[in-house]
């Protein structure tokens, strides 16, 4: 309850006179600035310095969180993407008349129950595919190029796709089916790793930031000793002093938070540019947009970025709490 209560009462109003430059701050009206009936001077506890290195942590979680939350998204729209479809191949050194085979297959597929859509993809649509890594050439025709059909399943009642595997195998030569569940198990694959890779960079940033914090309350602690000794005779309690170092930390969390996480914001909306503008050839662009998407979060992404906001400003808060407490055990 004393952390409700410690961020209930705590002035708010004041935090934008933290985040803008002292002249600016000062032509705020008065509800905007920082309360001067403060025990603990402010300059003493939060310096700029401090607050850089809070806001450039915010940052980097903001970037990672967001980063993860973007491969999360795309690999999970491209997984669901392959699981609505499975691919046929036919094989054109194995058959005389390649066409009418697509059109014996399509029609055979199309009978069979749970698949809602047969496509069947003329040579160019194949060699269209090959682009990204052989690049448009005209030698691409002369190839036995295998040609493809895309069959779309109803996913409200999926097909038996061993039954129809087997089907396939029987009745016509040279034609294969691929279900994507290779690719589905790798992507799945990708997507835990950089999730545990996400987690460990943010548990990195946590573990810096609680040290800063420790070091910084400490350094606090020793440069008002008098005051303290001077609250500690008139009979202010351990609690009464860490709430006013708790209340320091707290909006200084808030106020670098807030920068990094706007600095990171700034940096998602320019990645669709910044994708472009590095380039790096047609195959580079494709497969960073496969893995990444467009580039841009949605909704839930900055979402995230404010949550994490919350989470940075909650941990200078706790770790300032603790760490009074220790200090004020010590020298008991």
């Amino acid at each position: 309850m004393t952390f409700l209560s410690d961020i209930k009462d705590y002035p708010w109003t004041s935090l934008l006179a933290g985040v803008l430059p002292a002249r600016l701050a000062a032509r705020l009206p008065k509800r905007f600035r920082a309360p001067s009936s403060q025990i603990v001077p402010p300059a003493s506890v939060a310096g700029r310095a401090l607050t850089i290195v809070i806001a450039i942590m915010t940052f980097l979680a903001c970037l990672t969180a967001g980063g993860v939350y973007m491969v999360h998204q795309s690999a999970s729209a491209w997984v669901d993407d392959i699981a609505s479809e499975v691919t046929i191949e036919l094989n054109p050194l194995e058959t005389a008349d390649i066409e009418k085979k697509m059109t014996l297959v399509a029609l055979f597929l199309a009978k069979q129950p749970g698949v809602a859509r047969v496509k069947p993809m003329s040579a160019d649509d194949s060699a269209k595919l090959l682009e990204p890594w052989l690049g448009s050439t005209a030698a691409l025709s002369a190839l036995p190029v295998p040609r493809l059909i895309a069959v779309e399943i109803d996913r409200s009642e999926p097909p038996d796709i061993e039954s129809i595997q087997n089907a396939l195998t029987e009745n016509f030569e040279g034609v294969t089916l691929d279900d994507h569940r290779r690719w589905q198990s790798e992507i799945k694959l990708i997507t835990r790793s950089t999730a545990l890779g996400g987690i460990a960079v943010l548990a990195l940033v946590a573990a810096a930031t609680i040290a800063v914090i420790v070091s910084a309350t400490r350094s606090a602690m020793a440069t008002n000793r008098e005051i303290i000794e001077v609250l500690h005779f008139v009979g202010a309690s351990d609690r009464f002093i860490s709430r006013e170092f708790e209340q320091h930390f707290l909006g200084l969390g808030v106020r670098a938070g807030l920068v990094g996480a706007i600095a990171a914001a700034v940096t998602f909306m320019l990645m669709p540019f910044l994708l472009s503008l590095l380039g790096g050839g047609s195959v580079t662009e494709a497969e960073t947009r496969r893995l990444l998407g467009n580039g841009e979060l949605d909704l839930g992404g900055y979402f995230l970025l404010a949550l994490t906001v919350v989470v940075v400003a909650a941990l200078c808060m706790v770790t300032s709490r603790l760490g009074v407490f220790r200090v004020l055990k010590t020298h008991a």
